[in-house]
């Protein structure tokens, strides 16, 4: 078995760039919601002429859609991220713009019948509202409230929980620009961690889970962390994930 340090050091060498989690296979699982957000998401966009990813990541989710519309586009903030995306969406005809998550959307007033975003940092909802055509439709699977609580708590001892991202806020700024909601489900999915290599890569890539982390600044609560997998053979914490559907009508 690898060495505490040696796992950290690993951990902490990998590239950040992209959105793409298979790095954790074999190290780390999660979960995934019921609803399938990828499949849904290639539904809709086959049956519509124009669509927007908001904070596409590295594209990857996007890329896996069967029939694109006619006009595709997405919007990214870190300029690594944005390389990969257009790699990932060039073959598809997707445009993507390098655009701040707080906006502006660098797109005209109702561009756009379809918009998705998966794990939005921030849900700029009077933006999405003005890009979407009448009748247009939002679509996003997101991170809840408390997400990743038991992981943020061992590091940083017990934190209280933010509504900032719970269902409820999300349905009131809809409604508060004038879109319908019309779907919303909640699931709490379990996420299991096998070595503390794959922890330090967690943090440093989802950075909100422990703001500010850094394999210096942390290193106790790591070292407390691989003592808990070696004895326990794990760590668990529990994802928060919502989908919501709002729609802006004619």
């Amino acid at each position: 078995m690898a060495s505490f340090d040696d796992l950290v050091a690993e951990g902490d060498s990998v590239p950040l760039d992209g959105w793409d989690f298979s790095w954790f296979e074999g190290r780390a699982t999660e979960e995934r919601p019921t609803w399938g957000y990828a499949r849904l998401i290639g539904a809709r966009t086959a049956t519509v002429d124009s669509a927007l990813d908001v904070q596409t990541g590295g594209g990857e989710v996007l890329a896996t859609i069967p029939h694109p519309p006619r006009l595709l586009a997405a919007t990214e903030s870190w300029p690594p991220n944005v390389a990969v995306a257009r790699r990932n969406l060039e073959p598809l005809g997707g445009k993507v713009f390098e655009a701040p998550d707080e906006g502006p959307l660098p797109f005209d007033d109702e561009s756009f019948e379809l918009v998705v975003s998966r794990h939005p940092t921030v849900t700029i909802w009077p933006e999405i509202a003005r890009v979407l055509r009448p009748g247009g439709t939002y679509l996003s699977q997101q991170v809840g409230a408390g997400t990743m609580r038991e992981l943020t708590d061992f590091m940083m001892g017990p934190q209280p929980v933010s509504q900032a991202r719970s269902t409820e806020r999300a349905k009131a700024s809809a409604a508060a620009e004038g879109l319908t909601v019309t779907q919303l489900r909640h699931e709490s999915l379990r996420a299991e961690f096998f070595d503390v290599g794959a922890v330090v890569h967690f943090l440093r890539k989802v950075l909100w889970t422990v703001p500010g982390f850094t394999v210096e600044g942390y290193r106790d609560r790591l070292a407390a962390m691989h003592r808990h997998i070696t004895e326990h053979g794990s760590f668990v914490a529990h994802t928060q994930r919502f989908l919501i559907e709002a729609r802006r009508e004619g």
